[in-house]
């Protein structure tokens, strides 16, 4: 029975219980700080995003079935959809006055880790600027597995399709990179930190 107390609860769980989330966001808070310092560089915005996607998890708890993936992958594709929405809302605003309600939060000391953070995922950022190329579909894939270090299995849950779909576009991805004249500066070595090579 202490056994079983001690298994982590899975979102819908989290939500309804502050403490219970609490555990949660301490379970998964580097996994996504990770995700986004691979994809942006200021720790402000970095923060902001981070504190977005536990938001949004609190509306999407419902929709994690603990099949279709590990709760990272669940929360990656979270993480995705909250990073294209602040991209296209920078895209379309040249103010950013919304992000400064979060920099007040933050203090000298919190500062100086995240960009540690941002400094430590400096290779995953190139890693995606070398993948903007690729058609949206076929590159969302290859960043989660060849970035992010998902199985296919997972990239596809975190995507909302299916595995098989997952896995054409993955092999239409690394096509294109191979085929490209002047191939971006991607690790091919399956021993580094980032690969494109099969499910991690």
């Amino acid at each position: 029975m202490d056994g079983a107390q001690q298994l982590p609860v899975g979102p819908a769980a989290a939500v309804r219980d502050p403490r219970l989330f609490e555990e949660f966001y301490r379970r998964h808070v580097e996994a996504v700080m990770r995700f986004v310092a691979r994809r942006v560089d200021d720790p402000h915005t970095a923060a902001d995003l981070a504190a977005e996607i536990f938001l949004a998890v609190l509306d999407s708890a419902h929709t994690y079935r603990p099949r279709l993936g590990s709760e990272t992958a669940w929360l990656y594709g979270i993480a995705r959809n909250v990073v294209s929405s602040e991209r296209r809302r920078i895209a379309r605003e040249a103010e950013r006055d919304l992000r400064l309600s979060g920099r007040r939060l933050l203090e000298a000391d919190d500062i100086a880790r995240i960009e540690d953070r941002l400094d430590a995922e400096s290779p995953g950022r190139r890693v995606l600027a070398a993948l903007v190329r690729l058609p949206e579909s076929e590159r969302a894939v290859m960043e989660l597995v060849a970035v992010d270090q998902l199985t296919v299995t997972e990239a596809a849950a975190a995507l909302g399709i299916r595995q098989v779909t997952a896995r054409v576009r993955l092999h239409r991805a690394r096509k294109t990179l191979r085929g490209e004249a002047d191939p971006p500066a991607v690790p091919t070595d399956p021993s580094p930190a980032y690969v494109l090579g099969g499910e991690a």
